[in-house]
């Protein structure tokens, strides 16, 4: 089999969301009540499930390692796919509008915005040229006890070398990455972020 990120494995995706959705719209019609199709966080299932299936499955394909399985939430490329954020936009345009329910794309961007303009510049070009219908900006930061807000993953202070907590957004929120269970962190070190530059497709 191939991913999401193959053609072809793209093209199986929309072939699914689309059967569910018209089971929905049957469903619907058949019993009055309303029915959606969502992107679910997945926070713990994507780590607890890669687990059970490894044990149950020794040679399933998952994300993470042999040890911090994880499965890629929904219909979400894979998160070292790309540092190019258009990239991921052109691929999850048209997966994006399926869902009817909850959906959110998140651009994970380290520290990397410093140019407040190019992310206005960036977010405009987005919701003008793209359907999806959230997206989040999520910035990696740190907390030493001592002196506050750091930008970016830092583990230690630069400034008095204590140990800091570091924090990014695990699905939906923002919490300590050492809060994390053992999936949801492999999913984090293998995060590649993305640049957003003023000049970026303007």
């Amino acid at each position: 089999g191939v991913g999401i990120d193959d053609s072809e494995g793209k093209r199986l995706a929309i072939e699914i969301m689309d059967h569910i959705l018209e089971k929905l719209n049957f469903y619907t019609r058949h019993t009055g009540n309303l029915y959606n199709l969502e992107a679910t966080p997945a926070e713990s299932a994507s780590y607890r499930l890669a687990m059970i299936d490894r044990k149950v499955f020794p040679k399933i394909v998952t994300s993470g390692t042999q040890e911090k399985p994880y499965y890629t939430n929904s219909t979400m490329l894979p998160v070292n796919y790309s540092e190019d954020p258009f990239e991921v936009l052109d691929h999850q345009a048209d997966l994006q509008v399926k869902y009817t329910g909850g959906t959110v794309l998140h651009l994970y961007i380290g520290e990397r915005v410093t140019d407040i303009q190019a992310l206005k510049t960036f977010l405009k070009m987005v919701v003008e040229k793209y359907p999806i219908p959230y997206i989040t900006i999520t910035p990696t930061f740190s907390i030493c006890r001592n002196h506050g807000y750091l930008p970016g993953e830092q583990h230690i202070c630069p400034y008095c070398g204590e140990e800091t907590e570091v924090y990014s957004r695990v699905v939906g929120y923002y919490r300590p990455i050492q809060n994390w269970n053992d999936g949801k962190y492999q999913e984090f070190k293998e995060r590649r972020y993305y640049r957003i530059l003023a000049s970026d497709r303007a």
